[in-house]
Parts: structure tokens; C-alpha cells; sequence
């Protein structure tokens, strides 16, 4: 019965469209899997829905909204993605050939089984086509493309990626996965604690008018347009805000739900374990506290509740405190020059109660390798040679390399803000997890943790609290 009540729901958010109303009010409940996410203006004003964020800018109908949907977070998901093309025949705007099909070329869009075919991973991961070259002077050649849809040019590379939610931004400290909005090799900003926020909004600006002229296939938007985009992101948290076991996550001195995350302390290197932060501080490995009250809970509630409100806190806890040894991980142990590091979950998701670096750590723990303990197999495969040295690697995402043209960053992007996570899957850069439990498997698989199944049901419990 309960899961027929979250379909029906989901059935009816899907049908929600911004276009019918000029406002959504703050701290709307939007129900998914786990239970309900909200999202919350800190004006404390309604949400708005008609400036610049939800009009069509470009040539081909879509808006920023087509792909950062209230619903999910300010992101996507698989299947609503999935309801929109059941609803349209894949003919909603985020149903277009330039970057929502799994290729560009020998494709069909005229009928409904040509659409299918071609919008495929869209539907089904949740993916959006990102074409990238390596920069001039790059110190490797793409020698080869093995691409199953056919776009096998060497030179302009077709990657596939998640759509990153535009909300909770204040704690970034890259944008963009691959972190080319946030690089002075395509005339942005590296983030520092000198420079920030001001680096953000530049690099959010610069974010906005790509997304027009690219995605929306659109010409260039005015300064004002573009800062009404900034100004909407910039003002919205979100978070998980009800669980259907749990109850509120913000009772009993919890501190889920999107409301608190506005007064959430913040700075570029904040609690990061690589010195990055201010002189004097120490990196605390317990990054999360919101349900560390329900670990507390003696009487009250009871049942099933009790049970879900102490698997919540049993899987923060273990986020916090659970060890990793950290090995073959780009970025970290080879810039540390150790083979193993002792860490633990906050070592690379180190910003307090947001769950992404605080500092700019591209790394790369393995999602897009050919050996990922999850399926890749629907990812293109690109050899990369050294220039210099001739060894070779493959990949199925080159990552940051295709930014900065380092040898040492194939296959290295950031980690994302963690908070509402049960609204957008599937998750990693590539959507190659379909569930947060296929997440904390991969973790679990790459780096031996030993997890017991009660382990991971807790994890899983609390990423979906997030």
C-alpha cells in the first residue's frame, strides 16, 4: 500500500508543471522512495517560478528548470525523467538531440521507437551528453573511442554525466564535476578562502551563460538575466525532510530537513584533513550531527519508528567514524606519496553536515574505471597514450584531464553535496549506481570495508536521510 501511495505521488509531481503557477511555496513536500524532500528559500518568501532560471532562454524550449527540477533536488532523476517521456513521447524539452541523446549522429527522432532508442540513457541513468577535447598541449593523444552509440571521434569526445543539483551551491568549492567552471584554463576562478564567495558567483555566472548558449542553444543572456539566475540558486537549500519510518527529521533535536542548512557554518577549506583549512584547526572526522540525538533516544516513540530513528543514527555514526583504508586513489594517495591512507568517509567528503570537500579535491576513487565493482558497461571506452612516456590507459570518463590536459588527471572529479540525495538517482558522476544501497556496495567492494548487512541498511538509511 505504501509503495502504491509514493507511485501515485511521484505520478502527480511528475505532472507538476512551473509554468501553471507563478510561486511554489517554501518548504513544499515533494515525495520520492525514501520520503519527502523540501526545498527552502532562505528569503523566506514562495519559491519563485517565473524569473530568469525558469524561462526559455535558447532556441530548443528547454530552461534551466528541464533539468533542475524542484522535485528532485534541483536536479534529475532516472525516472521522472522516465514519467516525462511516458507523458510526452519523448518530446519534452529535455528530449533533444544536441546533448540528451546518446549520440548526435545515424540517429532517428521522428518516431516514438526512434526516440526511445535514441534518448535511452537519459531515461535510464539519467544522463546528459557533455562533448569535450583535450585542451592544446595536452601530454596525452586519444588514440582510440569504443562508443556503443556511435559517437567514436577522437577529437570531440562524448562523456556522459549527471546533472549536478543547482542548490545548497555556497558549499561548493569546484562547479561542475570535472570542475571546468571553476578553471583558469577556460577563464574562470579557482576557489580560495581569500577570493570566496565572490569566485562562486563569477564562476555560477559564467555556468549560467554556457548553460543558455550550450544546453538551451541559445545566444548569450543579459547581465540581468544572468544574475537573476545566480541570485535564485544561491538562495535555495534543500534537504530529505520527512522519512516514511522515521517521521520528521528534524524532531527530537534532529537537524535534517533544508531549514537548518542556512546557518550552517562554511568556508573554502573548512574541516579538510589535508591542511587546507584555517591555521590552528583540526580536521574532525565526525562531518555529520544531525541525528546524533536519535542515538540518544532512551523512550517516546516506539516501533518501527524507534527502529528506523536508530538505523539513521547507527549509519551517521558509521559515516563518521567507520575506517577505510585508502588506496589507489588519484589525487590523494599519489599526491600524498603514501600507498595507504587510514581515513574514514569525512576524508573526502569533509564539509560539516553538506558532505562534499571543502576544498578543491579532484580524485579518482574508481567509478569510471573498467574494473568499477558496478556495471559501466553502456559507457564509451577511450585509450588514452602518454606523449612522452607512451603508457596507456583506458577509461570510460577522462574527467578533469579534458580541462586541465594533465596525464595525472584522468579520470578525477569532485565529490558532490550529499544532502537530498533520495531525490536524484541514480548516483556517481556516470549514474552507474542505481541506488544508494549499489553505492555503498561499490565502497564497500573498492575498499574492502567488511560492511555486514546491517552495516550497510544503516548507511543506506542515513545517506537517504541526507
Amino acid at each position: 500500500m505504501r509503495s502504491a501511495v509514493r507511485f501515485l505521488l511521484g505520478i502527480l509531481v511528475a505532472g507538476w508543471s512551473a509554468s501553471a503557477q507563478s510561486t511554489l511555496p517554501n518548504l513544499f513536500p515533494f515525495p520520492n522512495e525514501s520520503g519527502l524532500l523540501q526545498n527552502y528559500n532562505t528569503n523566506q518568501q514562495p519559491i519563485p517560478l517565473t524569473g530568469a532560471f525558469f524561462q526559455s532562454l535558447g532556441a530548443n524550449g528547454r530552461s534551466c528548470s528541464t533539468c533542475h527540477r524542484p522535485a528532485e533536488g534541483f536536479s534529475i532523476s532516472a525516472a521522472e525523467v522516465a514519467l516525462r517521456f511516458l507523458r510526452t513521447a519523448g518530446t519534452d524539452p529535455i528530449f533533444r538531440t544536441n546533448d540528451g541523446s546518446n549520440c548526435d549522429q545515424h540517429i532517428d527522432v521522428s518516431t516514438l521507437s526512434g526516440r526511445r532508442k535514441a534518448y535511452s540513457l537519459l531515461v535510464s541513468r539519467g544522463v546528459i551528453r557533455v562533448t569535450l577535447s583535450a585542451p592544446a598541449g595536452a601530454e596525452f593523444t586519444v588514440t582510440s573511442v569504443q562508443n556503443p552509440y556511435g559517437c567514436n571521434s577522437t577529437q570531440t569526445l562524448s562523456i556522459y554525466r549527471r546533472t549536478l543539483p543547482s542548490t545548497n551551491l555556497r558549499f561548493l568549492s569546484t562547479v561542475m564535476w570535472d570542475g571546468r567552471e571553476s578553471s583558469p584554463q577556460t577563464g574562470t576562478e579557482s576557489f580560495s578562502l581569500s577570493t570566496n564567495p565572490a569566485d562562486l558567483l563569477a564562476d555560477l555566472a559564467h555556468q549560467a551563460i554556457d548553460a543558455t548558449t550550450g544546453h538551451a542553444q541559445g545566444t548569450v543572456p543579459t547581465d540581468a538575466q544572468v544574475q537573476d539566475i545566480v541570485n535564485f540558486e544561491m538562495a535555495l537549500t534543500t534537504a530529505q525532510a520527512y522519512d516514511y519510518f522515521a517521521g520528521n527529521l528534524n524532531e527530537g533535536d534532529a537537524t535534517g530537513g533544508p531549514e537548518a542548512i542556512a546557518s550552517q557554518p562554511f568556508y573554502i577549506g573548512i574541516n579538510d584533513p589535508l591542511r587546507n583549512d584555517k591555521p590552528g584547526t583540526t580536521f574532525n572526522p565526525a562531518v555529520f550531527n544531525l541525528f546524533t540525538a536519535w542515538s540518544q533516544e532512551r523512550s517516546g516513540f516506539g516501533g518501527i519508528q524507534s527502529l528506523r530513528r536508530a538505523s539513521i543514527a547507527r549509519g551517521e555514526a558509521l559515516f563518521n567514524s567507520a575506517p577505510i583504508n585508502i588506496t589507489g586513489v588519484a589525487g590523494l594517495n599519489d599526491v600524498l606519496g603514501v600507498a595507504s591512507v587510514p581515513g574514514t568517509c569525512g576524508t573526502c567528503h569533509s564539509t560539516p553536515n553538506a558532505g562534499n570537500h571543502s576544498f578543491p579535491l579532484p580524485i579518482n576513487i574508481g567509478v569510471g574505471d573498467l574494473t568499477s565493482p558496478l556495471d559501466v558497461s553502456y559507457l564509451p571506452v577511450f585509450t588514452l597514450t602518454n606523449n612522452t612516456t607512451f603508457e596507456v590507459k583506458t577509461t570510460t570518463d577522462p574527467g578533469r584531464a579534458l580541462v586541465t590536459g594533465r596525464w595525472a588527471d584522468i579520470g578525477k572529479v569532485k565529490g558532490p553535496v550529499l544532502r537530498g540525495l533520495a531525490g536524484r538517482a541514480p548516483y556517481f558522476h556516470n549514474g552507474s549506481a542505481l541506488t544508494l544501497n549499489d553505492v555503498v556496495t561499490f565502497y564497500n567492494r573498492r575498499f574492502n570495508l567488511g560492511l555486514t548487512n546491517q552495516n550497510q541498511r544503516d548507511l543506506v538509511a542515513f545517506l537517504s536521510s541526507l
